[in-house]
């Protein structure tokens, strides 16, 4: 299991990719295609076109770093395709990763801070 930490940007391509692509092209992919600097922290992830495939492009600040998974058993759950990407959370993305369908998990919501009365 690959976790992210809490305030870092996962950028999901909807559109399948080569699988021959190795870190530096799916960089140079997310810079033309979507608009992203693959060297400001994101996550970029992306799909392969059966669907059972994905690959996890991260900066470190000192390389890159590609990760490759294949489910064993079916597909991961993925948006419809169109052009752009997909921003997930976290917590979403852990779902993704996992094989989980990513679009039911919700974000925990934030419990106001209490003020006192005026």
């Amino acid at each position: 299991m690959i976790t992210i930490p809490a305030g870092i940007h996962v950028l999901l391509a909807t559109r399948p990719v080569d699988f021959r692509k190795g870190a530096h092209s799916l960089a140079a992919l997310a810079a033309e295609m979507l608009g992203e600097d693959p060297f400001s922290g994101v996550v970029l992830v992306f799909r392969a076109k059966r669907g059972d495939r994905v690959k996890i492009v991260h900066w470190d600040t000192s390389g890159l770093v590609l990760v490759w998974k294949q489910l064993e058993g079916g597909r991961f759950r993925w948006p419809p395709i169109t052009d752009g990407a997909v921003r997930l959370s976290a917590v979403q993305f852990a779902a993704l990763f996992a094989g989980l369908d990513f679009s039911r998990v919700a974000e925990a919501r934030r419990i106001p801070t209490p003020t006192a009365p005026a």
